[in-house]
């Protein structure tokens, strides 16, 4: 009976300890992500044709959208409702700011992309670059896309581009901080907006 409480008692000892031990590894790998900013590190061309990278989006809270020039909808509709809310929240353009990367950078050349976005708005830069590379950044910022034909029957033709419709919300440290939805009741985001600018 005693050998057997020992035992016992030498096996509580062993997981304890064990779960001690896998309470600190838990502990520093959520310190270690949490210490990173959100995404990738890139390297890649804003709509002037000068290089861009993950360093811009630091010092400044930052409202980041994936899209492409050719979308019909959603996208020319999201850049005019963020540049409002940029515009109400942040008149003097000193406390935000906000880039549109495309996730078509076949089409959407730096040029391209700059006339488009600067027909809707002078807050918004856009991103674009070899593709690869601008595809790759926004995997890193898990970002959903997806290339659909328009004729399913001719893959090689003219297409459309499917992909995640919210607004990326990062603080003057490059960290995730929430979303702004499509179409989001505009109250509820530009409060959003407020909240990320008093940080």
């Amino acid at each position: 009976m005693k050998n057997l409480r020992i035992i016992l008692w030498t096996v509580a000892a062993l997981m304890a300890g064990l779960l001690g031990w896998l309470t600190f590894e838990l502990t520093a790998n959520r310190q270690d992500l949490t210490a990173k900013a959100f995404g990738v590190p890139f390297t890649l061309t804003d709509q002037t044709g000068k290089p861009i990278t993950e360093a811009a989006f630091r010092g400044k809270p930052t409202a980041l959208f994936f899209g492409f020039t050719h979308c019909p909808e959603v996208c020319p509709t999201t850049l005019f409702e963020l540049n409002g809310l940029l515009n109400k929240v942040d008149p003097d353009g000193t406390k935000l700011q906000a880039y549109f990367v495309t996730i078509d950078p076949e089409r959407d050349t730096p040029e391209i992309l700059g006339q488009y976005v600067s027909n809707v708005s002078k807050r918004i830069t856009g991103i674009s670059g070899e593709p690869d590379k601008v595809l790759e950044m926004a995997k890193g910022f898990r970002v959903y896309y997806r290339k659909v034909p328009v004729d399913e029957k001719d893959p090689n033709g003219d297409y459309t581009m499917d992909h995640t419709a919210s607004v990326f919300l990062l603080d003057k440290d490059g960290d995730f901080k929430g979303t702004i939805a499509y179409q989001e009741n505009s109250d509820t985001a530009e409060q959003k907006l407020k909240n990320l600018i008093a940080g």
